[in-house]
């Protein structure tokens, strides 16, 4: 059995959380790794400036930036039947191929919109974080960034425990203004990451991890769940009962 309590190291300041881009998964090149966020510019050195507060300051240091690693020039439209679909504005003009955008970029049942009036597509991606220790990770729009052209709608964040499933992030956009294109550049910031610990004070310290053969494994148990299931938290007792002690291994440099 799994414990959390036997992991957690009170005395320590930091706490390390490991980032893997599967190996396995095709074209793994293209996607940068995950960074802390560049504080923005503008700092001045008035005592009772806006890069001064400590309250602002905090924040900004502990999240972790994710850049796009495609283009994603898309169009909404309806078909004759008034089947929602989309399409890329670029067609044989566009950096990536057809074939490989469709697997990678996929359009969400109507039926499980939130808004039948707002499309939602999934970009699926091959980055996800581990920890030993608890730690949560709360997903979130690149608010800093101002997207030219403005994203017609908005992302959907998410929060989860990295210690009991490290799954791959997926990026989910809910389409608002079905008449603007949804345009995004390869390289811009796409979202933010913040990562909780059982102590608010603990920063955390991002290293790059191995995929181990029992972390391949831990994961492999949790792919696919939410086509059998509807609650994936409800499985988290059975995630515990079946993780190894030790699932992070920094890499090597």
């Amino acid at each position: 059995m799994f414990s959390l309590g036997k992991l957690t190291q009170k005395g320590s300041r930091t706490l390390d959380v490991g980032w893997v881009i599967d190996p396995a998964r095709e074209a793994s090149f293209i996607w940068d790794a995950p960074h802390k966020l560049t504080r923005p510019e503008g700092r001045i050195n008035h005592a009772k400036g806006i890069s001064n507060c400590p309250a602002i300051s905090d924040h900004e240091s502990r999240l972790v930036e994710v850049t796009c690693p495609i283009d994603i020039k898309l169009r909404f439209f309806r078909d004759a039947q008034g089947n929602p679909s989309m399409a890329a504005i670029d067609g044989d003009q566009s950096t990536i191929r057809p074939q490989q955008f469709s697997q990678m970029v996929m359009a969400v049942h109507p039926n499980e919109w939130r808004d039948p009036q707002r499309p939602v597509i999934q970009v699926m991606t091959p980055l996800f974080f581990v920890s030993d220790e608890p730690v949560w990770l709360t997903q979130m729009p690149a608010f800093y960034h101002r997207a030219s052209p403005q994203l017609p709608g908005i992302m959907m964040g998410g929060r989860f425990p990295i210690h009991v499933w490290p799954r791959e992030l997926v990026w989910a956009f809910e389409w608002h203004d079905i008449n603007a294109d949804l345009i995004i550049k390869r390289g811009d910031p796409w979202f933010y990451l913040n990562f909780e610990t059982e102590n608010p004070a603990r920063h955390v310290r991002l290293v790059e991890a191995e995929m181990t053969d029992d972390l391949r494994a831990y994961t492999i148990g949790m792919r696919g769940v939410t086509n059998y299931v509807s609650r994936t938290f409800s499985l988290f007792g059975t995630a515990r009962s079946r993780r190894p002690k030790k699932l992070l291994k920094p890499k090597k440099p």
